[in-house]
């Protein structure tokens, strides 16, 4: 889990807290990530950004020290989504694999978005863009061995009389020239 230091410090083995959950946690290792390897750290420090190993949280969640009153910062601004796509499990017993694919990113990242179509017995997912939605559906054939057939969402269309027209018209038989086609 990516964390931000914003006050104090955080030495492995503490205990903290979850404000969100009340939860309390060990922190069991530190991590500082660099682009081509990773670092074990005893302690971070107000400022780092760092990965603790283990911790089963959600986006947006903040940890204080066991001591303190629950604090909470502000939430981060997630838009909405650009662009949505309709999937659909190519193996019926995989559906229950997909299910927890799909609960896991949405734990993992706000701008994912799952939801159903009663209409079309579909389901959509929505993000951030075209290469957000196709990594996401290859991670899950990838991950959680689900083939997953993905394309546009069907779109529901609906057509009703609501009022009363008048109607008078002749359709005369063309005999030759412009005119009508029967």
């Amino acid at each position: 889990t990516y964390t931000r230091i914003y006050q104090g410090t955080l030495k492995k083995g503490e205990t903290i807290k979850n404000s969100r959950t009340g939860r309390k946690i060990r922190v069991g290792r530190l991590v500082r990530l660099h682009a081509d390897h990773k670092e074990n750290i005893e302690e971070a420090t107000a400022g780092d950004i760092i990965a603790m190993v283990g911790i089963d949280c959600a986006s947006g969640d903040t940890f204080c020290a066991e001591a303190t009153d629950s604090l909470f910062l502000e939430s981060i601004f997630v838009p909405n989504s650009v662009i949505s796509l309709a999937i659909k499990c190519t193996d019926k017993g995989a559906i229950d694999k997909m299910s927890k694919a799909l609960a896991k990113f949405i734990k993992e990242d706000p701008t994912f978005r799952v939801s159903s179509d009663t209409e079309s017995k579909e389901t959509i997912i929505s993000g951030m863009g075209e290469l957000h939605l196709e990594i996401y559906i290859e991670r899950m054939q990838r991950e959680f061995d689900v083939p997953v057939e993905a394309g546009a969402p069907q779109v529901n269309y609906r057509e009703t009389i609501n009022q009363k027209a008048d109607f008078d018209y002749i359709h005369k038989k063309q005999t030759g020239g412009a005119g009508q086609f029967a």
